[in-house]
């Protein structure tokens, strides 16, 4: 039978002179009553694998699990992204780094063409299983992402990212119908800004060109971290996996790395406006 092993992060702590604790992955301390199980055969069984030696220390340790601070690790366990495809498409200084971490984590990378996208957009392939991942050292052109932002609607997870001027924006990662879109985002950041007329004039082409800041190696290690943890929101099991990432808007400021971040709702259906004339008299 395989044994039980502390769930990564989780710690037993002894404490001289007082009772030993359980350190959570959150960072918590619980005090740990064993009982009558000997605490050395406990936390030999719990980390080095060694098979219970007595009922108390299986009964301990049944409750570490049942708490979630003990797992039984499966025969050749992958990363969380096992059984994952994630298609990547955008520029390479990008998707590069961000291939190599969800690889990393076990997932099955490809790259993808807007073609592509399209067809899944449309529910042709259209795999739960799936996440597209659109990342751009720019501003998103007019229209590119319209058809993306159906992807949800079909199954197939959407995540993305585009650089405006020295900021990257990191959208949420969109997984079901009613979560997050790019749409969502653009009229979310238009109402919340003074200047809606001017950023709106940005995005539809009228500027300047681009002249950069492009991200270097440590802003786009940085940014396929970020992407990645959402990947890894995703992938985590029960209902509702990933919420926060999926209402999570993230500026990269590639001047100095820092990072902020910003809620994000979706933006309900809005019914027209009735014509002229045509309510009760």
């Amino acid at each position: 039978m395989t044994s039980s092993r502390l769930a990564p992060g989780a710690g037993i702590v002894t404490v001289p002179g007082g009772r030993p604790a359980v350190r959570t992955a959150e960072g918590e301390f619980l005090h740990l009553d064993t009982g009558t199980a000997d605490l050395a055969a406990l936390t030999r069984h719990l980390v080095g694998g060694e098979a219970a030696s007595d009922a108390e220390v299986a009964r301990v340790a049944a409750a570490f699990e049942r708490e979630g601070h003990a797992v039984r690790p499966g025969p050749d366990e992958g990363g969380a992204l096992t059984g994952r495809t994630v298609l990547v498409l955008g520029d390479a200084r990008l998707t590069g780094p961000l291939a190599r971490y969800a690889a990393a984590e076990g997932a099955r990378t490809r790259h993808a063409t807007p073609e592509h996208v399209g067809r899944l957009a449309d529910g042709e392939g259209a795999d739960a299983s799936t996440v597209v991942v659109w990342c751009l050292d720019e501003p998103v052109p007019p229209g590119l992402w319209d058809a993306a932002d159906r992807l949800p609607a079909h199954g197939t997870a959407w995540l993305r990212c585009h650089r405006e001027g020295a900021h990257l924006w990191t959208e949420p990662l969109a997984a079901a119908p009613g979560d997050v879109t790019s749409a969502h985002v653009r009229l979310r950041r238009l109402a919340a800004t003074s200047a809606h007329r001017q950023l709106a004039a940005y995005w539809a082409g009228h500027r300047t060109p681009d002249n950069g800041p492009h991200p270097g190696e440590a802003a786009a290690a940085l940014v396929a971290a970020l992407l990645t943890a959402d990947l890894l929101a995703w992938a985590a099991p029960g209902p509702g996996s990933g919420l926060p990432a999926r209402r999570r808007l993230r500026r990269v400021d590639l001047r100095d790395l820092t990072v902020t971040e910003h809620p994000v709702l979706p933006v309900p259906p809005v019914a027209p406006l009735p014509g002229r004339g045509s309510g009760p008299a």
